[in-house]
């Protein structure tokens, strides 16, 4: 396995459906030295605290069957929200020229649900995506894992 190469001023983006860390390296490619430049957060209580009402009920138009409408899955859904705006946030930074090249380094769930919010941009500068969930370890750890054991 390769060691993962992240240059000078490159971004590695670490998050999951709640939480973003996106790391500066402001070492170069052999000795990387990643700072975080930023953390978003989302508070996301379950979607049981969210929801308010049971699941509605619907009535057949003929005969007495009844099934129970499927409740909204509110958790899911501020995920997308939160994954939506770290996307936006990073073609900003695209942009603006904070950065040229990012790295993901997400769950694997995350990962699928922010690809479909990639702008061209951030798939131009995209190194590459590593499908782990590491944003909960500090940025040390971080760096163990992703750039010294070379994931991939």
């Amino acid at each position: 396995m390769n060691k993962m190469r992240i240059d000078k001023g490159d971004w590695l983006v670490v998050c999951d459906g709640r939480k973003a860390l996106i790391l500066e390296n402001l070492g170069d490619e052999m000795f990387p030295n990643l700072h975080t430049k930023e953390v978003r957060e989302q508070t996301n209580p379950s979607t049981s605290a969210q929801g308010t009402d049971a699941p509605g009920r619907l009535h057949a138009a003929v005969g007495g069957a009844r099934s129970s409408a499927e409740q909204t899955d509110w958790h899911d859904e501020a995920e997308r929200t939160f994954l939506r705006s770290l996307a936006e946030r990073l073609d900003s930074a695209l942009s603006a020229g904070e950065t040229s090249a990012l790295t993901m380094v997400a769950s694997p769930r995350a990962l699928g649900m922010i690809r479909s919010d990639y702008s061209d941009a951030v798939r131009r500068a995209l190194r590459g995506e590593v499908g782990k969930d590491l944003v909960k370890l500090p940025v040390y750890e971080i760096e163990k894992q992703v750039l010294l054991s070379g994931a991939g």
